[in-house]
């Protein structure tokens, strides 16, 4: 079983930047895309940014323009770039790896790390 875990959660001001990053214990099959997915109090989780192997990204429209997604394949990581950011962006966000860009079928997250945007 791979384990997840993330870092890089804090306390921004709105309009500041983040950086999450994700490693995983083991080798990610590059069959998997890897992505983040996000939960605020009282709301569903959603999916914020996902990867493939080959590049291929899909962002929350919610996002697009200010958060970017990379990772690096051969040290099984993911990271997620969060600029301009929103107190509508606080939440605890997750990663996590499945198929395809909406990361059907994920069935192992980290831990979380929280991310509050507020002044």
């Amino acid at each position: 079983q791979v384990q997840l875990v993330e870092s890089g959660g804090g306390l921004v001001q709105p309009g500041g930047s983040l950086r999450l990053s994700c490693a995983a214990s083991g080798s990610i099959s590059s069959i998997y895309a890897m992505g983040w997915y996000r939960q605020a109090p009282g709301k569903q989780r959603e999916l914020v940014a996902a990867m493939t192997d080959g590049g291929k990204t899909n962002y929350a429209d919610s996002v697009k323009g200010r958060f970017t997604i990379s990772r690096d394949n051969a040290k099984n990581t993911v990271s997620l770039q969060m600029n301009v950011l929103k107190p509508e962006d606080t939440a605890v966000y997750f990663c996590t790896y499945g198929l395809g860009l909406r990361l059907r079928g994920a069935e192992y997250w980290g831990q979380g790390t929280q991310v509050t945007v507020s002044s």
